[in-house]
């Protein structure tokens, strides 16, 4: 699997492209904005994307959806339990300020243990709550992709409506589970390194007495 990571947007979001090297199909991960990059990465690869997934509901990474739905005829899929966060007025009305649009309804919603494919690649949904109701990661053997439930040396805020720090313990926990040499790849870039181990965070945790 081909994986772009793409720092878009004033807030640092990790926007990713996703491709299957064999057939070109794609997935784009949180296309916050920044349509040039993500385009020049596309085109770059040739890919045809399939899907536009969202990893939350929060405008800093759902802002850029309209936008690269029309560049490229994707299907927008977030989990159903941020589909109301996704449309509501807050949403909408951040995703202007942040230089995009409001996001169209998902044409599909996914939920734990959702299998995703593009092209000879797939990948599987967990559910981690805790950042939001609907938070996702998006796990292939090797790699997972953790939105805002997990950082390189830290996590997403869990004082927002809808948040909750021990369910995004818990779902850490469960992203911790995962063999040790899994690549971390978190949707900002807010610590000192753009990407992780789940060896690596495994120490910091326990460092930090978490």
């Amino acid at each position: 699997m081909i994986i772009e990571q793409l720092l878009v947007s004033p807030m640092d979001v990790f926007c990713y492209l996703l491709v299957c090297p064999k057939t070109k199909e794609a997935v784009l991960i949180d296309p916050a904005a920044d349509f040039d990059t993500i385009m020049q990465a596309i085109h770059k690869h040739n890919a045809h994307v399939k899907y536009i997934i969202n990893t939350h509901g929060h405008f800093d990474h759902t802002s850029g959806n309209d936008s690269m739905m029309k560049l490229t005829g994707a299907e927008l899929l977030i989990h159903e339990n941020d589909v109301r966060q996704l449309t509501g007025i807050t949403n909408r009305l951040m995703s202007h300020i942040n230089r995009g649009s409001a996001s169209p309804k998902p044409l599909h919603t996914v939920k734990e243990g959702d299998t995703i494919i593009f092209g000879n690649e797939k990948l599987t949904v967990l559910h981690t709550p805790g950042h939001t109701p609907g938070g996702i990661c998006l796990y292939s053997p090797g790699n997972i992709f953790t939105g805002d439930t997990l950082f390189t040396e830290g996590m997403g805020r869990t004082d927002l409506p809808g948040g909750s720090y021990q369910q995004i313990m818990e779902s850490i926990y469960r992203i911790l589970s995962l063999p040790d040499d899994t690549v971390v790849w978190p949707g900002h870039h807010y610590g000192r390194f753009p990407k992780s181990t789940v060896a690596e965070q495994k120490r910091y945790y326990m460092h930090n007495n978490y």
